[in-house]
């Protein structure tokens, strides 16, 4: 595969979407292939059979190398699922000697220190994501390199998932036959490929309604403040309609998509559908008003308990306030009138959130869907994590070369490798090396 291209596999309960993309001339993402299978083996953003979901990622890359015409080899990995949780934490280093400036080594000795915390058992740390640094006291500093200060320390958002899930999705990519070279936490992906920078300083709530979870991320001054992953989706909805009308699931999912709405008093009395009946029995009819009073009461509780968690980031306060509002995104946003009800619920200004922000101008309306929101932030992940280690490979050439020339020949000393790798990239070696060490 060729270095400048990157793979996105969003592993859904309801789907798996495989995306390659790559860089254009003008810095945005144009996606070469996607592909997309149903998802057998995930539940609430959880493995929970590795034989088919490994099944269903093939079918997923297959159907994305045919459609851009190549051959994948690596993959950046989302996780999401009810075991996610995240905590603010607070550390600090003593630099050695505060007549040096700050550098991107002494953030790593931080982040890494904050790495070594004790989590509950089974549990492990995913992201550690700086907030505000302070710097001998002096606070609300956003970008301490190049500072002179002796004692560094920061605000961190950490967030920390079930060891045993990581694994499990790391060993379904590499049973798929694919190198796992990132995992990045899906609220996060999905916030990257729908929000622009000014919501991010002007404070906004985003919300992903996928199949099985519904992912929160809230940031304000362009730094990520909260993360939650809610464990009910779209999926709890087809499940009421279900049981609500005594049909099957096919059914449900079509009647939610075709006529369901989440505001009941859109609808008539007498606008009724029919659904053929199983095996010959008579016809069912279902009032759309009904169906509209089902999803309501579903998509009422979800909104609630996402907004809980809104509330308790602290969005009452004046201080804290969101001044963007919220972005629905995910496959659940588009439910006809969800807009005006979260509003109603939150009295927050809502829009639905598309993947085009950084998209090349002539992406296909399907690529450009809330449904593969995830998808797309994947991609400009995985092509991130390949510039920065592009650009780590010319630094360590250009030590490697003046090291060479300030040595003498005899005693040619390889220059130590900067520690200058990411926390989730440590993470994905552990994921790996577990792997390896399992077989």
């Amino acid at each position: 595969m060729e270095q400048n291209l990157a793979v996105g596999l969003d592993i859904g309960t309801t789907k798996i979407v495989a995306m390659i993309g790559r860089k254009n001339e003008y810095g945005k993402v144009e996606i070469l292939g996607i592909g997309k299978s149903k998802s057998l083996g995930v539940h609430r953003g959880v493995v929970n059979n590795i034989t088919q979901t490994i099944q269903s990622i093939q079918l997923a890359i297959q159907e994305a190398e045919a459609a851009a015409a190549l051959k994948i080899e690596g993959v950046t990995v989302g996780i999401a699922g009810q075991h996610i949780r995240s905590l603010q934490h607070s550390d600090y280093i003593t630099r050695p000697d505060s007549e040096t400036v700050i550098d991107e080594e002494d953030i790593d000795r931080l982040v890494n220190q904050v790495h070594k915390l004790v989590m509950l058992p089974g549990e492990e740390i995913i992201h550690v994501l700086p907030q505000e640094y302070k710097v001998d006291g002096q606070a609300e500093i956003k970008e301490p390199i190049g500072m002179y200060g002796g004692r560094l320390e920061a605000n961190f958002h950490v967030v920390v998932g079930q060891v045993s899930s990581i694994r499990n999705i790391g060993r379904c990519v590499k049973s798929s036959g694919l190198a796992l070279e990132g995992i990045t936490l899906e609220p996060l992906a999905s916030a990257n490929a729908v929000l622009s920078q000014e919501e991010k300083e002007a404070g906004v709530a985003l919300i992903d309604i996928g199949g099985g979870t519904t992912d929160l991320a809230i940031f304000r001054d362009g730094i990520i403040r909260h993360t939650a992953v809610i464990p009910f989706g779209g999926n709890v909805i087809t499940e009421d309609i279900k049981e609500g009308c005594s049909i099957i699931e096919k059914q449900a999912e079509l009647l939610k998509i075709k006529f369901g709405s989440a505001w009941p008093g859109e609808n008539k009395d007498n606008e009724i559908v029919s659904i053929p009946g199983l095996r010959g029995r008579d016809p069912k009819e279902i009032t759309l008003k009904n169906l509209s009073k089902i999803i309501h009461a579903r998509v009422v509780e979800i909104i609630e308990q996402v907004y809980v968690e809104i509330k308790n980031y602290g969005h009452e306060e004046q201080k804290k306030k969101l001044i963007a509002g919220i972005v629905l995104t995910g496959g659940g946003s588009q439910l006809k009138h969800l807009k005006q009800l979260v509003e109603y619920i939150t009295g927050m200004d809502t829009r639905v959130g598309y993947p085009n922000e950084h998209l090349a101008g002539d992406s296909d309306d399907a690529i450009t869907s809330p449904l593969f929101a995830t998808a797309v932030g994947l991609v400009m992940d995985g092509l991130k994590r390949q510039e920065r280690v592009k650009a780590e490979a010319v630094v360590e050439e250009i030590e490697k070369e003046d090291s060479e020339f300030l040595v003498e020949e005899e005693e040619i000393v390889e220059p130590p490798k900067k520690q200058k790798r990411s926390f989730l990239d440590a993470l994905t070696e552990r994921v790996k090396d577990f792997l390896d060490n399992a077989e």
